[in-house]
């Protein structure tokens, strides 16, 4: 049983979509390895999907019609999104009960078909409601061509994702890789006191540092390297170059998000400047 709001039990907190529900059957349920029968792997979410529902639960006949039987008791518990949950987590418990070598999928693996809905499997509690929203970014810098925008956007939603699914050294990583690659934007920028002429992250924002002493550019710059310095530190954050094996630890979620939000403000700010400095 998932630890919630008991409230959540009688007061909907809303329904589980219906791309959600196909998620969970498709890269869940009919993932797991079948021993000796898929068709016993279906009765077993089957009966926590129909108790879920308030439905009797009864064997089918076959492994096909077991399979479009869990999937109709699927639908009506998904109109509470907390009980839908606690199913799929009940049953996969049943899972590990009855087939102890087998193993269960990890946990990241199973909410990546479930945070988008915002409902997140932490056991043994259940995350309702919303994701956290990140730190804005915009979706469109006029003076970056169509191509640059999407890949911004596509790595931006690729670090919230591995975020989302607990995947947190990897969400930080791709982050960093973006902001890294944004400042590349730069090389070849005019400013009062020089022209960037790096050609490599460090040197360009060693460049715009230099070139706008006592200017708000200058002082994020020197944040970026410090957050930056210390994420890739073997004995600092051990995100980018390794970690100390010996005493090495996982990031926790509210270092991951702090860490992925951080980059994310100073993105917005690199973008925004991009553009101001009318830059192509």
């Amino acid at each position: 049983m998932l630890h919630f709001d008991s409230a959540w039990r009688y007061a909907f907190p809303g329904a589980m979509p219906d791309d959600i529900v196909d998620a969970v059957f498709s890269q869940v349920i009919s993932h797991i390895p079948a021993h000796g029968s898929r068709q016993d792997v279906y009765e077993l979410f089957k009966r926590r999907f129909a108790v879920s529902c308030g439905e009797p639960f009864t064997r089918s006949s076959n492994e096909s019609w077991a399979a479009s039987d869990l999937f109709a008791h699927m639908r009506p518990a998904a109109q509470n999104a907390a009980l839908f949950a606690e199913a799929l987590y009940d049953a996969l418990q049943d899972f590990r009960g009855q087939y102890p070598r087998v193993g269960l999928p990890p946990w990241p693996y199973v909410n990546e078909a479930l945070a988008p809905s915002g409902y997140v499997i932490d056991p043994p509690k259940l995350i309702v409601g919303p994701v956290e929203a990140p730190v804005p970014v915009p979706a469109n810098v006029p003076s970056l061509d169509a191509q640059a925008n999407d890949r911004i956007q596509r790595s931006l939603a690729e670090s919230e994702r591995l975020l989302n699914t607990g995947k947190y050294r990897l969400a930080v990583q791709e982050i960093l890789w973006l902001l890294e690659t944004v400042s590349t934007a730069f090389e070849g920028s005019e400013h009062e006191e020089g022209t960037v002429t790096g050609i490599y992250v460090n040197r360009i924002i060693g460049d715009l540092k230099r070139f706008n002493r006592g200017r708000v550019l200058s002082e994020v710059i020197s944040w970026m390297e410090k957050v930056h310095a210390y994420r890739s530190s073997p004995s600092g954050g051990g995100v980018r170059h390794g970690a100390v094996l010996s005493d090495s630890y996982e990031l926790t979620e509210g270092e991951a998000r702090l860490f992925c939000d951080l980059p994310r403000s100073y993105l917005s700010y690199l973008l925004h400047e991009h553009q101001r400095l009318g830059l192509r």
